[in-house]
């Protein structure tokens, strides 16, 4: 079979027939009696070899070494393949991100896509002042995509900086809601605290929903984050959680000053004097936890809580027993 018609059936070009030939790869092993070149069937099935494995990315140079070196094993080649695929992949990937984050900038005109570049550039910086300057000017100059606040702040570890990315993702509508909702859900337990605080942050509704249901997360350290944040929204789904972290002392004075917070609602105050005297009636707590809970229910307002300091200062332990009779006296029902 001639050039012409290889090239045909083949689908590769004469002029890449020639290249091969001219290195090695694959050369017509006959001839017609004009003397032209004549392509046999092993030449035609050495041609869909080479044309298969140069479209697993290996090189001309490559492809001659495993069709014609005995000693050469695929193995070791299709690993560098996988491991160049990989990283051209995260290149084009790092690349359609960023055309993304761009074209959702909506820019008017080509300064505005250099000014977003710029911002994004410095979002990703080493440097932590240009990290702050690009979240504070987000919002003032050139707007950043949310999505690249978001991935911004679920990654940053300096304060400085998280605070006013948080801030940029309050200024910017629903802040990323979905985005940082995904985040609570990340095996990383540092992505999971910076996901939560960012929602802290968001003043609708829609946060506060996403926070109600962070209650129940597998990570109590999320489940803390969120009654804080509930509290100060005056939700009372957090008592519980907010007791349990007084029980625990972690973060004990901030959980009383939110059940204090939640407490300025009638309706609440009942329930959180109510779960305070549960917990006080069980009898394996240690005496510092007990104090702590007397501590905070002398701050709930009510007659459930008044009944419940009338029992307490009676109390076996001196300390809550005294606690509890110096709140009445203020109260002026002792």
């Amino acid at each position: 079979m001639l050039i012409g018609e290889v090239a045909r059936r083949s689908g590769v070009s004469a002029r890449m027939l020639r290249h091969y030939d001219s290195l090695g790869l694959v050369r017509p092993t006959g001839r017609t009696e004009a003397g032209y070149r004549e392509y046999s069937g092993e030449d035609i099935r050495r041609i869909f070899h080479i044309e298969s494995l140069r479209s697993l990315g290996l090189s001309l140079r490559e492809v001659g070494r495993a069709l014609d070196d005995p000693g050469f094993t695929p193995s070791e080649l299709v690993g560098d393949l996988v491991r160049r695929t990989r990283e051209r992949i995260a290149r084009e990937t790092e690349l359609l991100t960023r055309l993304r984050r761009i074209g959702a900038a909506e820019p008017a005109d080509w300064k505005d896509v250099l000014q977003t570049v710029a911002l994004l550039q410095a979002l990703n910086s080493e440097s932590t002042g240009k990290r702050q300057r690009a979240a504070l000017s987000s919002a003032a100059e050139v707007p950043v995509p949310v999505e690249a606040l978001v991935e911004a702040v679920l990654s940053e570890t300096d304060p400085n900086v998280a605070g006013a990315l948080r801030w940029a993702l309050a200024r910017s509508g629903d802040g990323g809601l979905a985005l940082l909702a995904e985040g609570l859900g990340s095996p990383l337990a540092e992505v999971r605290e910076r996901a939560v605080r960012s929602i802290a942050e968001l003043p609708h509704d829609e946060a506060t929903a996403v926070l109600r249901d962070a209650l129940a997360n597998s990570d109590v350290a999320v489940r803390r984050s969120a009654a804080l944040a509930l509290g100060a929204r005056h939700v009372a789904d957090a008592v519980p959680t907010l007791i349990d972290m007084i029980v625990e002392e972690v973060n004990d004075v901030d959980a009383a000053d939110a059940l204090s917070t939640l407490a300025g609602d009638p309706g609440s105050a009942d329930r959180i004097a109510t779960g305070l005297v549960d917990r006080l009636a069980d009898g394996t707590l240690a005496a510092p936890a007990r104090r702590r809970l007397t501590q905070a229910l002398a701050d709930v307002p009510g007659d459930t809580a008044s009944r419940a300091l009338a029992d307490l200062s009676h109390d076996d332990d001196r300390v809550v027993a005294l606690t509890a009779a110096y709140v009445l006296e203020l109260r002026g029902t002792r």
